[in-house]
């Protein structure tokens, strides 16, 4: 289960009486939105290949990648590094170009800049290169990979808290304010930088790679066969 629930899967879920499917879930909150029809999905969190996520050596601006969508609130990381007093470089693809052009790119200038839909090794490198990455969802994250990556790079994070997010960081590699408070999240930039780069690849190494997940899908697995 990687998506909030929905009617057309629901009601697959639905058609036996006794669904014989095991499930998994991203999240904890991922788990939680299904319960109503899942009562008892196990949790396996989404990893990275944290070889190809490699440490960074940080900068002095911040980093928000993600799809450009209105969902993801690229407006909003903006209108933080603004308030924030920091530059801001933008990466992924524009999966909505109506809102890249009313909401992005009039706020594009000299400090707020656009990178483009970048490969992964060219994303990996502006983020590890950046002080701190910045997530600001506009609706409940399933997981929220763009975090995962930007901790396996050593940048720590600021956001909002909202759905998996939460979950996902601790004190030690992130700072999250309330959903769509850009003052708070402004403030808590500066913070959010001073936080150790080593501990927040060593949360990644050891909450959210892709050898964690994989074990947990192999117990996963094992349980079912059992």
């Amino acid at each position: 289960l990687h998506t909030p629930p929905t009617p057309w899967l629901e009601s697959a879920i639905q058609t036996a009486p006794h669904c014989p499917v095991r499930f998994s879930a991203v999240s904890d909150h991922t788990a939680a939105a299904w319960r109503h029809v899942v009562p008892a999905a196990t949790v396996v969190r989404n990893g990275i290949d944290t070889r190809r996520w490699h440490y960074g050596p940080g900068g002095e601006g911040l980093v928000w990648s993600g799809r450009i969508v209105p969902e993801k609130g690229a407006h909003l990381a903006i209108e933080a590094a603004r308030l924030a007093g920091r530059g801001l470089r933008l990466a992924g693809p524009v999966g909505d170009t109506e809102y890249f052009e009313a909401c992005v790119r009039p706020r594009l200038d000299r400090t707020i800049t656009y990178a483009g839909h970048l490969s992964q090794p060219e994303l990996c490198e502006l983020v590890g290169s950046s002080a701190a990455a910045v997530v600001t969802p506009c609706w409940d994250e399933p997981y929220g990979l763009v975090i995962a990556e930007a901790l396996a790079c050593g940048t720590p994070v600021c956001g909002f808290a909202r759905g998996a997010l939460p979950e996902i960081v601790t004190g030690d590699c992130a700072r999250l304010v309330p959903p769509g408070d850009c003052a708070a999240l402004a403030k808590v930039v500066e913070p959010t930088i001073g936080l150790s780069r080593a501990d927040a690849r060593r949360h990644a190494e050891a909450f959210c790679s892709m050898e964690v997940m994989t074990r947990n899908y192999e117990r996963f697995y094992r349980s079912v066969s059992e």
